[in-house]
């Protein structure tokens, strides 16, 4: 169980994990990682503090197996909480929670014994001795996993003190780079827009008025400053999506209505979104960015729990609409306008896997391989399902060859080993496929195939220098 052959089905899976995929180097092009952490570089006090801090996932199944608040985002003792954790994963049976905490466990620990309840107690001794032992921080995690690239989530408005920070770091084997993410400048229907206004005039030193071209000057004036700092990407929340047609002199109305407090309608706020989204692509395209869409959230379900914890903290699931008309739309409109960057699509729910496969062939640019791109299996999809469906959608409506590959999209600085189980995947679905002869076994096409889908590809894709 979780031995050196895990997951690995087949002779051809084995070779192209063990001699190729295994020790690749990481490229983590989208995660939520702190870049204060990583600058400050502190020791973790124990286990607990690095598995269950931030990791909305395992919250998620504790209070599903009952597990008392307190054990997860409460006031109780570390080791309590860490052995609630060994009570819920031994049970989750088919779930990639039990894959990664026992990969996390044995790729980072040497821990070799599965994690239940009978044995937390000797395996929380036995990682917090590891910790102290060798001093074990967020670099050195980040280090010992061959990661050489961290592409943060950024808000336009953050100064990005700490990437400047990490970048006179020379020691460091990797970069941090940040990336923009400008949902509450485009979200014109939450609650806090207008103080969001107030502080993006603030970070941009325009002055936002209700004139809604102000707006455009100040993101713009945050586009140049990520990019002075190395921004590769773009990032964007589209919790809903639909495309309507409008103009700026509409849209202009739409914001100066929502400054002066009047009433907006659903469909003006996907007008102002989509439209405003089109106007930033504009200018990812002339800074050579590539745009991310993160499609589907459907956020903060429970609304007694976020008022107590807040958002992501474990509350989310996928939405469920269509979104084949609306993105073909949208993409279409960025295209004219002005030329569309490379973009890649992610969804949260698996029913639209084909669509997201097909679309981006409709896209393409000479001399630019996979331009548009169905995204990494994203949070629900990332398990061994999702991810088999995800690369048999690319291959059989795609280009699998060129797909740029897996990031962690997590605040957990184990979570590289999300990495170690998707190449695994990987190569047993590139390996089936060679076995059963339905793909030549040609080594040094294979090769080829799994770098570039482990890291080439995503170096090429955002021009990456080593």
């Amino acid at each position: 169980m979780l031995d050196n052959n895990f997951m690995l089905k087949g002779k051809t899976a084995n070779i192209l994990y063990k001699d190729i995929a295994k020790n690749a180097p990481i490229y983590d092009y989208h995660c939520h990682l702190s870049p204060k952490e990583i600058y400050e570089d502190k020791v973790f006090s124990n286990i607990s503090k690095i598995f269950l801090e931030f990791d909305h996932y395992k919250w998620r199944a504790m209070r599903y197996a009952g597990i008392p608040e307190e054990y997860i985002t409460g006031t109780a003792n570390d080791f309590d909480k860490f052995k609630m954790w060994a009570r819920t994963c031994e049970r989750l049976i088919g779930s990639p929670l039990y894959h990664w905490t026992n990969l996390e466990l044995r790729n980072f620990f040497g821990v070799t014994e599965i994690l239940k309840e009978s044995n937390a107690e000797k395996i929380y001794e036995h990682c917090n001795k590891k910790i102290a032992a060798e001093a074990l921080s967020p670099v050195k995690f980040i280090t010992n996993s061959k990661v050489k690239l961290i592409c943060t989530t950024d808000d336009p408005i953050d100064n990005l003190e700490y990437h400047k920070l990490i970048a006179e770091n020379k020691a460091l084997t990797f970069k941090v780079l940040p990336t923009f993410r400008p949902d509450k400048a485009l979200n014109i229907l939450n609650e806090g827009f207008t103080d969001y206004m107030n502080a993006l005039s603030e970070s941009s030193g325009v002055k936002i008025t209700s004139s809604y071209s102000t707006l455009i000057e100040a993101l713009i004036s945050r586009v140049e400053y990520f990019n002075e700092i190395g921004c590769k990407l773009s990032d964007h929340s589209l919790e809903s999506l639909y495309y309507l047609p409008t103009t700026e002199a509409e849209v202009a109305e739409i914001f100066k209505k929502r400054l002066y407090k009047d009433k907006i309608s659903t469909e003006d706020a996907e007008k102002f979104k989509c439209y405003t989204l089109k106007l930033l692509a504009k200018e990812y395209h002339k800074n050579g960015w590539a745009m991310q869409l993160h499609i589907g959230a459907m956020r903060n379900n429970n609304e007694t729990m976020f008022k107590t914890l807040g958002p992501d903290a474990g509350f989310d699931v996928m939405n469920d609409f269509n979104i084949a008309s609306s993105l073909s739309k949208l993409l279409n409109d960025i295209n004219e306008n002005s030329g569309l960057p490379k973009t890649a699509i992610y969804t949260l729910n698996p029913k639209d896997n084909i669509v997201l496969s097909a679309l981006p062939h409709c896209f393409g640019e000479d001399g630019v391989r996979g331009k548009i791109q169905f995204g990494a299996a994203w949070w629900f999809n990332d398990h061994k399902e999702g991810m088999y469906e995800h690369l048999k959608s690319i291959g059989s409506q795609g280009m699998l060859a060129d797909f740029v590959g897996m990031l962690t999209d997590s605040r957990s600085f184990l979570s590289y080993a999300r990495h170690d189980y998707f190449r695994r995947i990987l190569c047993s679905f590139i390996g089936s496929l060679v076995d059963d002869n339905e793909f030549e076994n040609d080594p040094e096409l294979l090769k080829e195939i799994v770098e570039g889908i482990c890291y080439k590809n995503i170096k090429n894709y955002l021009k990456l220098e080593d």
